[in-house]
């Protein structure tokens, strides 16, 4: 779940042990299912609050909850933002799928007191050229930001990554939100904006996890939020993606702990 790049700075960075990293691959491993789960079930009609039903049932199968219910009021266990939606989409009865769409499903746990944040834009059925482009360089995005997590880079390594592959490719980089530093509690320093931002950006350090988040648009980079007051759309109704893993910074480089390589056989 992004941050509010407009909430107020200066929430702490936490350093994790080997311990404290091994539980929050667990709290990542049970994200990292869920979301493989979706991808399998999302199909033209199914209902977003179906997708949220089966979500939140296999997160507490694991005997984890879910992150996101209850959080500042959110009233579901899943985001679900489709098509022009950019994230925090509220599941819905009355809302299904059509071929064609594309779903962005975002996804957190709790467990042992760590929490866990990953998320994937999903099609339903076959898709237009220009929204596979989107998702192709939205997940390559994430992927070159992952690289630059290592020891003594800064934030707007991983913020640089995002923003030149994006716009090399004609697209657009939502800024109103962005990634976080996770741990015990589901937002924490340091923010990860995917776009480089003036002034000093802090180093990145071994046992630091931080959600990386790209949330790339068609069209025009900026957002507004609905009447909801939680479900945010691009201003001019294009569409969306985002994509997110929970990564820590460790001495053998970035370690992807909401990793769906052993689910989905993607390597992913």
């Amino acid at each position: 779940m992004s941050a509010s790049s407009s909430a107020p700075a200066g929430k702490a960075i936490t350093i994790k042990s080997r311990d404290e990293i091994q539980v929050m691959a667990e709290a990542n491993r049970i994200v990292a299912e869920v979301l493989v789960m979706l991808e399998k079930v999302v199909e033209p009609g199914i209902t977003t609050f179906e997708l949220d039903q089966m979500a939140e049932e296999l997160c507490q199968k694991r005997k984890a909850l879910p992150a996101f219910k209850g959080y500042r009021g959110f009233p579901g266990s899943l985001c679900v933002s489709i098509n022009e939606e950019v994230v925090h989409g509220i599941p819905s009865r009355k809302r299904r799928l059509k071929k064609g769409d594309i779903i962005s499903v975002d996804f957190g746990t709790l467990y042992q007191g760590y929490y866990g944040d990953s998320a994937v834009t999903i099609p339903v059925g076959r898709i237009n050229s220009e929204k596979e482009k989107l998702l192709k360089v939205t997940e390559e995005s994430l992927s070159k930001a992952i690289e630059q997590v290592r020891i003594g880079n800064r934030v707007s390594d991983v913020s640089s990554a995002v923003q030149e592959h994006v716009e090399k490719n004609g697209l657009s980089i939502v800024r109103q939100f962005v990634g976080h530093g996770i741990g015990t509690l589901l937002h924490e320093g340091p923010e990860i904006p995917n776009f480089v931002q003036e002034g000093p950006s802090p180093r990145l350090l071994e046992g630091m996890v931080l959600a990386i988040e790209p949330m790339v648009n068609i069209g025009t980079h900026q957002v507004k939020v609905l009447r909801d007051n939680w479900t945010v759309i691009t201003s001019d109704k294009k569409s969306s993606a985002h994509f997110e893993h929970s990564v820590a910074v460790t001495k053998d480089g970035p370690l992807v702990l909401s990793s769906r390589a052993d689910f989905d056989g993607r390597g992913k």
